[in-house]
């Protein structure tokens, strides 16, 4: 007879593979967005690629998910129902603000929905709180920054490069140096997000009693979040697509290959000391890095709103979260309304994202909601706008 525990701990491995899922398609943007906008890539083939980048850098490392199951909490006093409130917390915040085109990070709303959920459950003990500050919040304040600067460094030297050469000929060898540079994002993104929901998995296996304290993830895991995240990837994610590519700076292709090159770098590192780095936040610093270096203009309008976004969703995902660990103290059927509570609201905010759909067919047309609040003037002669999907239908 199947246990309620163990049906507990597979219910929430399914709905840590469901958040994986929609890690993918939330942070797809942070690899592709800006070889989309500047044509190096069709949206088709850069979700197909970044999805399988996803998958491969999800096997690199482990250091992470490590940081995840044994290092932000701990595991003692944690129960596969608070795990499961954490991540609906995620799960509903991540939908949230891909419905409203943000890119906010679908690493702190894991982090924060487990935060909350912890502290309704087991108190302010179950948390190690000097391990949320130095592998989760300051990386949050500083990553972005060195990206930006790195960015903002590389775009200007990228362009004292074009001034002797020919422009056509420059803006192609960009765009094929996107390919590669935003490969390299895409194989960072898998090796960071990737592991975030291998952490989960293995987290509810410790605390479920059917693995070890302090192991690393198993190999299944390993291949089911790889999966995930992979899958939701090549599902797209337009609608935050189209806010990176288009709605924080116009994107020339050697603005691009800067960016990528300098988030690519940004998320290896810290992924390598195990830090739990937000993607979004490292890609959306280098490409505002990448409009300041070049001189244009940068919607500060949209970065503001993309910077409420992101100070809301440790404490909005940790509200949910603790809601939903209030609920699971019913027991079994308080578990299962969690479930089936994040399966109605998910329905309800996909069904009303239908009203204005993005795909990868309108995903370069400038979005609706952008305001151009600081205008500004290049400080470098325009490169030959390239062929983009849309302008090829």
């Amino acid at each position: 007879m199947l246990s309620a525990t163990l049906l507990i701990v597979a219910i929430v491995v399914i709905v840590a593979l469901v958040f994986d899922f929609t890690n993918g398609f939330h942070d797809a943007a942070n690899a592709m967005a800006t070889s989309v906008a500047t044509g190096a890539l069709t949206p088709r083939r850069a979700v197909a690629l970044a999805a399988v980048l996803n998958v491969v850098g999800a096997f690199l490392s482990t250091e992470v998910a490590k940081t995840i199951s044994g290092g932000m909490v701990d595991d003692s006093f944690v129960t596969p129902e608070m795990v499961l409130a954490g991540l609906c917390g995620a799960i509903l915040w991540n939908l949230l603000t891909w419905l409203l085109g943000l890119p906010s990070s679908s690493s702190h709303a894991l982090f924060g929905g487990l935060i909350g959920a912890v502290l309704v459950g087991a108190g302010a003990s179950g948390v190690h709180w000097p391990v949320i500050v130095s592998k989760i919040l300051l990386p949050a304040v500083v990553a972005p920054v060195v990206a930006g600067l790195a960015a903002a460094l590389a775009t200007r030297a990228a362009y004292r490069v074009m001034r002797g050469a020919d422009r056509e000929g420059g803006a192609r060898m960009f765009r094929a140096g996107q390919t590669v540079s935003a490969s390299f994002v895409a194989l960072a993104h898998g090796t960071s997000d990737g592991q975030k929901t291998m952490g989960v998995i293995t987290l509810v296996l410790v605390t479920g009693g059917y693995q070890a304290s302090g192991t690393g993830p198993h190999l299944w895991v390993i291949v089911a979040a790889g999966l995930a995240i992979g899958l939701g990837t090549y599902s797209g994610g337009w609608r935050i697509m189209r806010t990176m590519g288009k709605g924080l700076v116009e994107i020339q292709s050697p603005q691009g290959f800067a960016a990528e090159t300098s988030s690519s770098v940004a998320i290896l590192a810290s992924s390598h000391m195990g830090f739990g780095l937000s993607t979004t936040h490292v890609a959306s610093g280098s490409i505002l890095g990448s409009g300041l270096g070049r001189g244009t203009e940068v919607r500060w309008g949209t970065a503001r709103r993309m910077a409420y976004a992101w100070a809301l969703t440790l404490p909005a995902a940790g509200a949910v979260g603790a809601l939903a660990a209030l609920l699971t103290r019913l027991g079994t059927g308080g578990s299962l309304l969690v479930v089936v509570i994040l399966a109605v609201f998910s329905a309800i905010i996909w069904r009303v994202s239908r009203r204005a759909a993005v795909s990868h067919a309108n995903v370069n047309e400038q979005s609706d909601v952008v305001v151009l609040a600081r205008p500004g003037a290049d400080s470098v002669a325009d490169l030959p706008e390239p062929e983009t999907a849309t302008s090829r239908r």
